[in-house]
């Protein structure tokens, strides 16, 4: 199971492209809301999730959360008690957690970044506290990964794909979608 979590103000084309994404690729995937079942995406795009934050089950199905960034959404989710707890369930059962654009600084602020590399939107790198911070659309250490923002989602949905499938995987899947075609 993949979490993707979803805060009044999320990048959508971040939050959506690893959903379609790993869907493709056959990964199970769910949509949280935060707050609620719609919500509406930093550019009035009105998503329904497919369960709520009251649903979300933190056990050992449990594969990978991915945090969208997008504003307000990355602040929502930097405050939600349900995402910080899937964050610190994660890291301490050494499951994946990804996050892109804006929402690295949520795991920086959480002391999760130190003496790692991550990647971010330009700006917000002074709050990877403790990280390296690389100029680079994906950026993988351990089972961190994050991605540099809404330019960079489908390298990053890939990446994800990729962790999960293998290279080969995920390059035949952007191939099916004329991906640097």
């Amino acid at each position: 199971m993949i979490y993707v979590f979803l805060a009044e103000g999320f990048e959508e084309i971040e939050a959506l492209t690893p959903v379609d994404c790993l869907r493709r690729a056959g990964k199970t995937v769910q949509t949280v809301g935060i707050g609620g079942s719609v919500i509406k995406g930093a550019h009035g795009i009105t998503v329904t999730a497919d369960l709520t934050e009251d649903a979300v089950v933190l056990d050992d199905a449990l594969e990978m959360i991915v945090l969208p960034g997008g504003m307000p959404g990355t602040r929502n989710l930097q405050k939600n008690e349900t995402v910080r707890s899937a964050i610190r369930f994660c890291e301490k059962q050494g499951i994946y957690i990804a996050a892109i654009c804006a929402a690295p600084s949520i795991l920086g602020e959480m002391g999760l970044l130190n003496g790692r590399q991550a990647t971010c939107y330009p700006g917000f790198e002074p709050e990877l506290k403790g990280c390296n911070a690389k100029a680079v659309p994906v950026c993988q250490d351990g089972r961190m990964i994050t991605g540099r923002g809404p330019g960079a989602a489908m390298d990053f949905a890939l990446k994800l794909v990729s962790t999960f499938l293998g290279d080969p995987a995920a390059e035949t899947l952007a191939g099916k979608m004329v991906y640097h075609a």
